[in-house]
């Protein structure tokens, strides 16, 4: 997956109607958070990256 491709399905997950976010908005969120991401050193780089991902997984878990 490209990086455009990954912000493009951000952003349509989050346009919802309860929630309105442009790509540009979504781009820019995303891209700071990038820029926090490569500040930290690559043991808390994996832990965030680690916690969000099972964050993630427990939230697909209950949409089911």
């Amino acid at each position: 997956m490209k990086l455009s491709d990954f912000y493009n399905d951000v952003s349509r997950r989050v346009d919802t109607s309860k929630t309105s976010i442009t790509v540009a908005e979504t781009k820019r969120v995303l891209s700071e958070a990038f820029l926090v991401l490569a500040k930290m050193d690559a043991a808390d780089f994996a832990d965030t990256i680690s916690k969000g991902v099972a964050q993630a997984k427990k939230k697909k878990l209950k949409k089911k």
